[in-house]
């Protein structure tokens, strides 16, 4: 029974120790000063990519929040990369850029639609910025966004900067109120890697890269444009940061079934870009960010089979101590249970996706989210984005 015990803690130790570590530790630095040169003088020119598919509901509104950037007009761009759309997503493109007379839009249209990442390497051939900017058409940004955050890439050591996302919808179900809460922690703890050296994640709403920093978008073929794209400003010994001014907003599914198709998705997508990091730490070609790359590579690569062996081992403990079975009492506590639903969520989503990976199961080409009904006129223009 000891030598039972000692292999229920040691997989116990393995499935939760790298998530522990990560936000104890994480929630410690981020506490600490911008271990970075902050310049609010530094004025860049930018190239902005916005992707596109079928995307005619809501693009206009998307052009008219990116032209009210408070920015010089004369170091902005705006390049819009449609990927063989089926509805009136180019005609909108083509009648807003001829109606805007100071802004001009390049339009770039693929024949055939290849992924996220195809198409953003085809727009990041015709940019002509010092910062490549990303940000996916149903995402949307406060006026003040580039004047707040691209100072930070002022310091020579950054070559990356990323925003968090704030809901739309986030009291809409129990499933957005719950993804409202997991963003504010993992926005925490993204906060935290930043200071520590550098963050491994990014969202598509807004990423901005330095030009050098960056050769094409997910060159490793993970099926992450953003994650992805980090590991080459990783290799090449630059810094990625989360930097809280950069918000953006967008809304999230409201039902369990859409919440969880997303979620495999971008799993399955990190677990290749954690095998990548794993390739490069044997190689040593990862140096100055090994703190937060090593932790996360266990948590997405280790922690999973580990959780699911502890999940087995603690079932045969239940049933041999019927008694344990009261430690479900802590649920009672909000706090407790949401960080056990995240836990389970989190691992069960991860091993499925780690089989996924190892059957070869990809998902390259991203899909339009069935749920955007907060996007409107009316809801954008009451926070001052259109």
């Amino acid at each position: 029974m000891l030598l039972f015990i000692f292999v229920w803690f040691l997989f116990g130790a393995l499935a939760l120790g790298p998530p522990a570590f990560i936000f104890l530790f994480m929630k410690h630095k981020s506490k600490a000063s911008w271990p970075t040169n902050v310049d609010y003088n530094y004025r860049p020119k930018v190239s902005i990519i916005i992707p596109t598919y079928n995307e005619a509901e809501i693009i206009g509104y998307k052009l008219e929040n990116i032209c009210k950037i408070n920015y010089s007009k004369d170091i902005f761009e705006i390049i819009a990369v449609d990927s063989n759309s089926t509805d009136s997503t180019v005609r909108i493109i083509r009648d807003f850029s001829e109606k805007q007379g100071n802004i001009k839009i390049n339009l770039i249209i693929e024949t055939e639609r290849k992924g996220k990442s195809h198409a953003l390497n085809c727009a990041l051939r015709a940019c002509n910025g010092e910062i490549i900017i990303i940000s996916d058409a149903d995402c949307f940004w406060p006026s003040d966004i580039l004047e707040k955050a691209l100072p930070y890439l002022a310091d020579p050591s950054v070559g990356a900067i990323g925003g968090p996302k704030i809901l739309f919808n986030s009291k809409q179900t129990w499933i957005t109120r719950m993804e409202e809460k997991y963003l504010k922690s993992a926005n925490y703890l993204r906060l935290g890697e930043s200071k520590a050296g550098s963050t491994v994640f990014f969202e598509g709403g807004f990423s901005a890269f330095k030009r050098n920093a960056l050769d094409k978008f997910d060159p490793y073929a993970t099926g992450s444009d953003d994650c992805g794209s980090i590991i080459n400003v990783i290799e090449k010994n630059y810094r990625a940061m989360l930097v809280k001014e950069a918000k953006f907003y967008s809304s999230f599914p409201a039902t369990l079934q859409a919440k969880i198709s997303i979620k495999l998705r971008r799993i399955n997508q990190l677990i290749r870009v954690f095998a990548k990091y794993l390739d490069l730490l044997v190689k040593g070609k990862v140096k100055s960010t090994k703190s937060t790359v090593i932790p996360n590579t266990l948590l997405y690569l280790v922690s999973p089979i580990a959780f699911i062996i502890s999940v087995g081992l603690t079932s045969l403990l239940v049933f041999v101590y019927p008694l344990l079975i009261s430690f479900l009492l802590l649920l009672i506590i909000p706090q407790v249970r949401f960080y056990v639903y995240q836990i389970v969520e989190n691992n069960f989503l991860l091993f499925i996706s780690l089989l996924a990976v190892l059957f070869g199961q990809k998902f390259s080409v991203w899909r339009k989210p069935n749920d955007r009904v907060w996007l409107t006129r009316e809801n954008l223009a009451s926070y001052n984005l259109i």
